[in-house]
């Protein structure tokens, strides 16, 4: 339906999780064209799947998220697939330029976060990248909340203790 009732309901959605659901995939991701890809990807599935939510059995928020969930694991799937297939060719694009081009702190973030295990890390990047309570991240990925809340305590620390450590070797004057 052009211009019908649909379209104005994906408007209303686009404008009501956009911006937080772009943050959770950037902050998951790490590179802001990426993230940009996946978001549209998310809310072309949303489209196409639109007459299957159903607010009985939970949020619009969650089904959206779930569907964003769906769409990052789909993308590092093919990239690590694409990844071992050059392995196995044995060839590099040469160029020496890792994807996530940050400096100073945020690269030190980025790496820390990559060192967690995926369900901490995907915890993590939920509450900080799109900041969603635990109760709609619980609903998103179908865990108890004090399982989410456990998670999210233990990635953070984690975080807290590889950051510091990173820190103090880098402080630390180098001998000749």
């Amino acid at each position: 339906m052009i211009c019908g009732v649909h379209d104005r309901e994906l408007e209303r959605m686009f404008s009501e999780h956009a911006q937080a659901l772009y943050g959770f995939l950037a902050y998951r991701i790490g590179d802001p064209t990426i993230a940009e890809d996946l978001l549209g990807d998310t809310f072309e599935r949303v489209t196409r799947s639109r007459h299957r939510f159903n607010s009985r059995k939970g949020s619009e928020t969650a089904w959206i998220y779930t569907i964003a969930l769906n769409c990052l694991r789909d993308y590092v799937r093919r990239s690590n697939a694409e990844d071992r297939a050059l392995e196995r060719a044995g060839r590099s694009d040469g160029s020496g330029e890792d994807a996530l081009e940050h400096v100073g702190e945020r690269d030190e973030l980025v790496r820390a976060v990559q060192r967690l295990e995926p369900a901490e890390r995907e915890i993590v990047a939920l509450r900080y990248g799109s900041d969603l309570p635990l109760q709609d991240i619980a609903a998103v990925t179908g865990l108890p909340h004090s399982t989410v809340q456990s998670r999210l305590y233990s990635g953070l620390r984690k975080l807290r203790s590889t950051l510091e450590r990173e820190r103090a070797t880098a402080d630390r004057p180098r001998s000749a």
